[in-house]
């Protein structure tokens, strides 16, 4: 009898994911374990648990997937994963934490898309202002940014010195280089946005980041993408179907990218990225490289 498909999904919160389990079964995979409250200290002997109970023929047929809401943890998490294990004994190994990289993925790879479509060029060289960008999504949406060529800010509605802790953590944890900008109140929002080329705007569901009084400063504006679906929108004038739709109140030639937009190809990267490992010939290590790569590969299908 062959033996089943497993996953094994660690968590440092209370709970896995339902999205993300769910996600794992149309994959392919039949056993979907979720194990909650686990920290860091803890990956090594589950990981080892996981790889040698099943032997070499096994482990192709086994996961681990890496969730809970800190980007930077589920980072370290993934890397203790991978150097627990002991050849053979290899599985694929995959970290999104909250739906974290391949969200961030999908909003930077979309940007990328709109902004060749529309403008003739990539985020090299641009301003990008990331409101809500303390966030897992914000954070790391800033950290494919910068590995672009952009110059990139984190706003925090906490202030200067929220912003610049957040972007110094996560800019040395990833090898980028990240600044941070004050968003706590309109006069600093306003004067963030004033020249920045792209807004990438990360803040909670339901939280209007920028209304249209204040697209009318963002004067250098191109595109502006928003991850949030719960009404307000959090950039005003950009609906949550926009794919490319001008934007009501800015510049001419700003297009907007909404959050379903972004989702729809959030999902397919997620869906791809666990079937690799599911069906791929060769174990994988995913994390956020890895989903912006798919997830530029979606965006190029749609553009052709």
């Amino acid at each position: 009898m062959d033996r089943p498909y497993i996953l094994h999904m660690f968590t440092p919160g209370k709970q896995m994911s339902p999205f993300d389990i769910n996600m794992a079964a149309d994959a392919g995979y039949q056993l979907v374990v979720p194990y909650a409250d686990v920290g860091l200290d803890a990956i090594r002997n589950l990981t080892q648990d996981t790889i040698f109970s099943r032997g070499p023929k096994g482990v192709s047929r086994t996961g681990i997937f890496i969730g809970g809401r800190d980007a930077l943890l589920a980072a370290d998490m993934l890397a203790r994963a991978q150097e627990s294990m002991v050849k053979p004994f290899i599985v694929s190994l995959m970290a999104d934490p909250s739906g974290a990289y391949t969200t961030a993925a999908a909003m930077v790879a979309c940007v990328e898309g709109q902004l060749m479509q529309q403008h003739g060029c990539k985020l090299d060289g641009l301003r990008v202002v990331v409101l809500g960008g303390t966030g897992p999504v914000g954070r790391i949406a800033g950290v494919l940014a910068a590995m672009a060529g952009a110059q990139v800010q984190l706003s925090s509605r906490n202030g200067i010195d929220a912003a610049e802790e957040a972007a110094h953590e996560t800019a040395q944890r990833f090898g980028v280089t990240l600044h941070g900008v004050s968003g706590g109140d309109r006069a600093a929002i306003r004067t963030s946005v004033a020249d920045a080329d792209v807004i990438l705007a990360c803040a909670a569901a339901g939280v209007q980041v920028l209304n249209k009084d204040d697209l009318g400063v963002a004067t250098a504006l191109r595109v502006a993408a928003d991850v949030n679906a719960v009404p307000p929108e959090g950039i005003a004038g950009v609906g949550v179907m926009d794919d490319g739709k001008p934007i009501e109140g800015a510049r001419e030639g700003a297009v907007g990218i909404g959050a379903l937009a972004i989702g729809n190809v959030k999902y397919q990267t997620q869906h791809r990225l666990l079937v690799q490992m599911c069906q791929g010939e060769k174990p994988s290590v995913l994390s956020f490289a890895e989903a912006f790569a798919k997830a530029r590969e979606i965006v190029a299908e749609k553009h052709d």
